[in-house]
Formats: structure tokens, C-alpha cells, sequence
């Protein structure tokens, strides 16, 4: 009758930890930074698709209108400053320039949706990137600080931070094995 019992007993334990086949309950963290990114990816596609918008166009051209439109003063250090680079963007660089968002917002989309689908291979590439960004957003904050990039630096350590305890409490509890994630 023990061995009945012991039996149940570990039997249950094998299916609360991670029996095949049955669902972890979902984890919301997960989800928020899955739309987050998926929320970029529409972002720069937009942005993408903008900047192929001034491949057959005149950039300075444009800018001259919207400058004249928003009733800006086109001698001011800074416009003047504008309009002089806008001339000087050829139809090459907007094209590489699209193209690598474009593929950026692909990544994007490919860390939102495993994120989702909550595949721990995403997890892992979210955490790389995420960390990779966090020495050269530090660069750029020391030498312009500006209320954007902060939290850009802050947005990127929460989901760093995050995904770090996450994978840690994944593997003590024996729902990543030692070597990794597997695919």
C-alpha cells in the first residue's frame, strides 16, 4: 500500500514540475515585452517604408516645404544645418538605410513573436540583444543626455534585468536543462 503511494505521490510531483505536454502558466512579463517588440517592428517598418518614400523624391526639396509649411526661420543655425545635410543623402544611402531597418524591425518581430509563443530560444536571443545595446546606449547617454535615451537605457535594463532572473528561476526549478535552450 506504500508503494502505491509513493508511486502517486511522485507521479503527481513529475506533473506539477513539467510533465510533456502540459501548459506552465503564462507568464505576463513575457507577454508585455512580446507586444513591446512586436510594437517596434510596426514602428520601424513605418519607418522603413518612409524613408523609401524619398527615394524617387527630392529630400531637400521637401524639407524646404515643410519648413516653409511649419513657418520655421530657414536661416536658423539649426534648420539651415538640416536643409545642408538633406542635400547631401543620396538615393543609395535611403535605400540602405530602409533596408537595415527594415530588417531590424524583422528581428523585432522574430523576438515578439517566440516571446509570445513562449519559446525560451526567444528568450535567450531577447536577453543578448537587449544586453548587447546596454555599453553603446551608455556611450551615447554620457556624451548626450537627453530624456529619450534615458529611457531607452532604462527600458532595455528592465527587460535585461528581467529575462536574467526569469532564465535563473527557469533552471533552478528544472525547467531548462544546464547546457541551454533547446530547439
Amino acid at each position: 500500500m506504500t508503494g502505491a503511494a509513493d508511486t502517486a505521490k511522485t507521479e503527481h510531483a513529475v506533473h506539477t514540475v513539467n510533465a510533456p505536454g502540459q501548459h506552465q502558466p503564462y507568464d505576463r512579463g513575457l507577454l508585455v515585452i512580446g507586444i513591446f517588440k512586436l510594437m517596434k517592428a510596426v514602428f520601424f517598418v513605418s519607418i522603413a517604408a518612409g524613408a523609401m518614400h524619398f527615394i524617387h523624391h527630392d529630400l531637400g526639396q521637401t524639407l524646404d516645404r515643410l519648413v516653409a509649411f511649419l513657418r520655421f526661420d530657414p536661416e536658423n543655425r539649426f534648420v539651415s544645418l538640416v536643409l545642408g545635410k538633406a542635400d547631401l543623402v543620396t538615393h543609395h544611402r535611403i535605400r540602405q538605410f530602409s533596408m537595415l531597418t527594415a530588417a531590424y524591425a524583422l528581428l523585432c518581430s522574430v523576438e515578439g513573436i517566440g516571446l509570445m509563443l513562449r519559446k525560451v530560444w526567444a528568450e535567450y536571443l531577447t536577453l543578448w540583444l537587449s544586453a548587447m545595446f546596454i555599453p553603446w546606449e551608455l556611450y551615447e547617454l554620457f556624451h548626450h543626455r537627453t530624456v529619450v535615451r534615458v529611457g531607452i537605457l532604462l527600458t532595455n535594463l528592465v527587460i535585461t534585468l528581467y529575462l536574467v532572473w526569469l532564465l535563473r528561476r527557469k533552471k533552478s526549478s528544472g525547467l531548462l536543462s544546464a547546457e541551454g535552450p533547446r530547439l
